[in-house]
């Protein structure tokens, strides 16, 4: 039996134990620069891609919609984090569960809205990106190097979640 979850909203509280939530939210430094033209919402997320001779890297990843909102796999990158900021402002998935082995029982699932990026802290488990209503694009910053920094677990028939909007 496939467990059905309801996203709740991300926030940074609720996300704290996977990372971090990018957003210019109340509570962030922030100050006027540019002579006052720009506001700068300050050290939002803190890059871990230096482990074992990493760097970070800046990409864009292009996600298309699931078909039908189940998880199958969840993804972890064990010597950096990953940030994911979307760049068409549509409200995105964020299926999350702790660091460590896997325990499918504690995937917890966040509703982003389009202004919100997340921080997935290094081997905080994750899935992949979760793109709702069309293709979107997400900025995505991590790291590039040497060693593995991508392990994948695939989610049995009776532990896959279904996501119900």
């Amino acid at each position: 039996m496939t467990r059905r979850v309801t996203p709740r909203p991300l926030t940074a509280e609720a996300f704290a134990p996977y990372g971090e939530v990018i957003s210019a939210r109340d509570g962030i430094e922030q100050y006027p620069i540019n002579y006052g033209a720009t506001t700068r919402f300050n050290a939002l997320a803190h890059v871990d891609a230096t482990t074992d001779g990493g760097a970070p890297i800046i990409s864009i990843f292009r996600s298309t919609p699931l078909p039908a909102l189940v998880l199958k796999i969840m993804e972890r990158h064990p010597v950096g984090s990953q940030a994911f900021m979307p760049l068409n402002g549509r409200a995105y998935l964020v299926a999350v569960a702790p660091a460590g082995e896997l325990d499918p029982s504690k995937i917890e699932v966040f509703l982003a809205s389009g202004d919100q990026g997340v921080n997935y802290a290094a081997g905080a488990w994750h899935h992949y990106s979760l793109a709702l209503g069309a293709v979107s694009d997400f900025l995505v910053v991590d790291r590039a190097g040497p060693g593995e920094n991508l392990d994948e677990v695939e989610l049995g028939e009776k532990e896959q979640i279904q996501v119900v909007l």
